[in-house]
């Protein structure tokens, strides 16, 4: 993965096109309002588990991705574990860039 995922990701974040933080985006896939879930890669078991069975649950892709740290940094916060994508056109463009 290089640095253009954390840019478009950025530019997501600066849109206004993401929620964070586990019980915004439970809520938020519960609306069937995100169209992509991302997770940092060192995020804890249950808490991969959780939203692993969420996503399956709710039809909302999930991917695992770099750390919390380089996700927190690519939206200007601070470290982030759980990512959610609320647009489509973003979500669809991230995904492409992931599944690479």
């Amino acid at each position: 993965m290089d640095n253009s995922f954390h840019s478009f990701l950025g530019l997501a974040a600066r849109a206004g096109k993401i929620k964070t933080g586990e019980e915004t985006v439970l809520k938020q896939m519960r609306n069937q309002s995100l169209h992509l879930v991302i997770v940092s890669g060192d995020a804890s078991p249950n808490t991969q588990k959780k939203f692993r069975d969420k996503s399956s649950f709710y039809h909302v892709p999930l991917r695992m991705t770099s750390d919390r740290e380089r996700l927190g940094q690519a939206i200007g916060k601070e470290s982030r574990v759980i990512i959610g994508i609320t647009d489509k056109g973003f979500a669809d463009k991230l995904l492409t860039m992931l599944d690479e």
